[in-house]
């Protein structure tokens, strides 16, 4: 008869309420998840809890292409640092009624933390210098800020202010989004976990439901580049705090 593990029932019962609370995040991302709410436990286990409950794995994403092209046809700026590169772009959404929503994401590409999400019907330059000042002042000015050649982006008044900033712009070359692919891949996970899982019935409640994930993400989320630890951790005190349902299992 196998041994069945004295805590084998609450870790279930912990690893549910997780699969329940994250529902694209994988056994991998639970593990992590865990363990920084004080589990002892390998992610061997977690997957094979996972499995035995019948746990839906998210789908695997199509391989992007690569980010820095090894036949000298564009030298890439690969990120070193905090503050080194940032990148930005936009994502579009809706409400309930059909109108358009549109985010701007920005993101620093070293620490991969989302610096700006910022939402509204419509989102022209001057929104953009507005996101990308604020950001300044609270992390600081970065060397260089990544983005491809839409209008927004390409405005005499964006170049203007951030070259009295001080970053230099990066753009990448029309119709190649893989060359922004920090950011591609940032806003794939906000549309995967947030905006095709959530419906809008107001402006302002998209703002509020895309601002909770912004801190998920940052706070909380594991992230695999980052060893499954989330661009700024929170403290273990905190994510007991935000994991209610698994702190209360320990």
């Amino acid at each position: 008869m196998p041994t069945v593990v004295a805590d084998e029932d609450e870790l279930t019962r912990a690893i549910i309420a997780l699969a329940s609370e994250y529902g694209r995040y994988g056994y991998r991302r639970v593990t992590a998840l865990l363990q920084a709410a004080g589990w002892r436990v390998g992610k061997d286990r977690v997957q094979r809890i996972w499995r035995r409950e019948g746990l839906k794995v998210p789908q695997k994403h199509r391989p992007r292409s690569r980010l820095w092209l090894n036949d000298g046809s564009c030298v890439r700026l690969r990120p070193l640092h905090p503050n080194h590169v940032w990148s930005f772009d936009f994502v579009q959404a809706q409400t309930h009624d059909g109108r358009t929503l549109r985010v701007l994401t920005l993101i620093d590409e070293h620490s991969r933390a989302c610096l700006a999400l910022k939402v509204a019907r419509r989102i022209g330059s001057l929104g953009v210098i507005e996101a990308l000042a604020d950001a300044m002042c609270l992390h600081g000015i970065p060397e260089h800020i990544r983005c491809d050649n839409g209008p927004e982006m390409i405005a005499k008044a964006l170049r203007k202010w951030v070259a009295k900033t001080g970053p230099q712009i990066q753009y990448i070359t029309p119709g190649s989004p893989w060359e922004n692919g920090y950011c591609e891949s940032f806003n794939g996970k906000l549309k995967d976990e947030c905006l095709k899982q959530e419906i809008f019935y107001s402006l302002k409640e998209a703002q509020t439901v895309i601002g909770i994930w912004q801190t998920t993400y940052n706070r909380v989320r594991p992230h695999s580049s980052l060893g499954y630890r989330p661009p700024a951790p929170v403290t273990v005190p905190d994510l007991a705090f935000r994991l209610p349902m698994v702190a209360a299992m320990q």
